[in-house]
């Protein structure tokens, strides 16, 4: 059964499939990338980026889920096409289904993937919680608590009872499904509770929109949860959404353009205004809430400045990318998960491309 997270040392008298980052006799550097399910994406196209991205030499591939499609289903298409590639949730909303019912999925998805299956945990937004599905969006640090607990229990192979604020559970088990399942279990982080709540308690933290220059200082509040907690540092995993496009021509406007637009939308949410206020960005979460107030969205968008735009994405050159992601591995982001996106309609293109620049061969 693999240890977790992966070794970085070179082990060149080993087997070589055991280490996902250690191919054919030659250290890799750790890299995730995330795919959308996006639907102006056909299964073959979103099937071939996966391929794409094993063969670039990507650890792992992280799929997100909001609304439109689940992630679950796409992740068990890109098991029967790839061989070796992690197949990750980057998340699954924690209010929307119970801790059963994840861990029955994650024992699914481990089975059909060959034990590939990495579970990553979120909170999700309250707004879609409450008026999407219809359930109240309350206590989310304690519900993440019990959530993890009864799902690593029971991925465990343990028979669980739990008395919680928000769950009562009483002889829960998956029986032999849990065998040879080490599914790792990661939570989507954006300020120091859930990064210590992580710390303490998962495999290991997805962070998100994360400024370069708050990285260490949300790796040192992991760590010293970890420690607190009797834990090994080393063992908790330190992964990160890094938004990136690669330029090739004379796009770069457009795709800033898209880049404001994106962050500036979440200036209506209020976890992510709060993040983003707590790393420096008052200023332009302020004038872009009060934009979209307005119902002003390219106003909102040309209230994020250049500077915001270079802490939280990575924009330039196929090397300017590089360096940038390396730069974000040595603040202690130890799996960058490069998250590509489009400006037009060539959306697979735009995917294509990012894989090329990152390509380890």
């Amino acid at each position: 059964m693999a240890t977790w997270p992966p070794s970085l040392v070179a082990r060149p008298d080993g087997p070589w499939d055991e280490d996902p980052v250690y191919i054919l006799n030659r250290m890799i550097t750790r890299l995730g990338f995330r795919i959308e399910n996006d639907p102006r994406l056909s299964l073959a196209d979103l099937i071939e980026i996966a391929v794409a991205a094993e063969a670039a030499g990507v650890e792992s591939v992280w799929v997100p889920e909001g609304g439109g499609r689940d992630a679950l289903s796409l992740l068990a298409a890109f098991a029967g096409a790839t061989k070796k590639l992690r197949l990750a949730t980057g998340i699954l909303p924690i209010f929307s289904r119970t801790p059963a019912v994840t861990a029955m999925s994650a024992t699914g998805l481990a089975a059909v993937s060959g034990d590939r299956f990495v579970l990553g945990l979120g909170t999700g937004h309250g707004p879609v919680v409450e008026n999407i599905h219809g359930i109240p969006y309350s206590g989310p640090l304690a519900r993440m608590e019990e959530t993890v607990g009864i799902i690593k229990g029971l991925l465990a192979g343990e028979t669980v009872n739990a008395e919680g604020q928000h769950f009562s559970v009483t002889g829960a088990r998956l029986g032999r499904a849990t065998k040879d399942v080490s599914t790792p279990v990661y939570v989507a982080a954006l300020g120091p509770k859930m990064i210590a709540l992580t710390g303490r308690l998962a495999n290991g933290v997805l962070l998100n929109w994360t400024s370069a220059q708050y990285i260490a200082g949300s790796v040192t509040t992991l760590h010293e949860a970890a420690t607190g907690a009797g834990r090994d540092p080393a063992s908790v995993d330190v992964a990160g959404y890094v938004r990136t496009a690669v330029i090739s021509g004379d796009e770069e406007p457009a795709i800033r353009k898209s880049l404001q637009l994106q962050i500036a939308g979440y200036a209506s949410h209020p976890y992510y205004w709060n993040f983003f206020v707590s790393t420096g960005f008052g200023a332009e979460m302020d004038k872009a809430q009060s934009a979209l107030e307005a119902g002003d969205t390219d106003a909102a968008a040309a209230t994020i400045s250049t500077e915001m735009q270079s802490q939280v994405a990575v924009v330039g050159t196929a090397a300017e990318c590089r360096d940038e992601i390396e730069r974000r591995r040595a603040l202690g982001l130890a799996l960058p998960v490069v998250a590509p996106f489009a400006v037009d309609s060539d959306v697979k293109g735009a995917y294509l491309r990012v894989i090329e620049a990152f390509a380890q061969r």
